[in-house]
């Protein structure tokens, strides 16, 4: 048997990943997750699906894309909460990892080596360009990273940006399409200088 942390794993089982989805906003990353979740749900596999309890743009409780594509989720205060709430998945989907506490990267190792596939959902970068919250560590420790772009409303160039309209300065400011917009390195840092 194999120590993990606070929990004991035999060699047979098999373990699981982690995949991160992330962009700019508007790019289609909750909607990769939805996507990604309904195909296990599809094969009959347990689901468990997290989102900050903080992200009510669309929904209290349902995971929401900006096309209003919906799945049901779980609303969590804490990435610790989803250890707790995960028991008997074989699949874990978190959307909006960006707004979580710097825990959540150990939270899925944790869950990804007791054999489940997790699948987290984020901006990879703040309205500033900076990286953005646990979403860069859980880049890192990821088997499979996927990249998605939005189109640029300025030019139409892939974007990667999440640009704020307004002149809010805090980090965390959940908003849509009348706080921010996507827009390509070029356009983005032509605004921003």
């Amino acid at each position: 048997m194999l120590f993990s942390e606070d929990r004991l794993i035999h060699r047979d089982t098999a373990y699981g990943s982690i995949e991160v989805i992330c962009g700019s906003m508007f790019s289609g990353k909750t909607e990769e997750l939805i996507r990604r979740v309904r195909r296990a749900q599809l094969a009959r596999l347990p689901v468990q699906i997290f989102k900050p309890a903080m992200d009510t743009r669309y929904h209290r409780t349902d995971i929401t894309s900006h096309d209003s594509n919906r799945i049901p989720s779980t609303p969590v205060d804490h990435s610790s909460a989803i250890s707790l709430l995960a028991t008997g998945a074989k699949v874990v989907g978190i959307d909006e990892a960006q707004f979580f506490d710097d825990t959540l990267p150990g939270v899925c190792t944790k869950l990804a080596n007791a054999g489940i596939r997790v699948i987290v959902a984020g901006l990879d970068m703040d309205f500033k360009g900076q990286p953005f919250g646990p979403v860069p560590a859980l880049m890192a420790i990821a088997e499979h990273v996927t990249k998605v772009h939005a189109v640029c409303v300025r030019c139409g160039a892939p974007a990667n940006y999440s640009y704020r309209l307004t002149q809010d300065d805090q980090q965390l400011l959940v908003g849509e399409k009348d706080n921010y917009e996507p827009r390509c390195r070029s356009c983005f840092y032509r605004s921003v200088e």
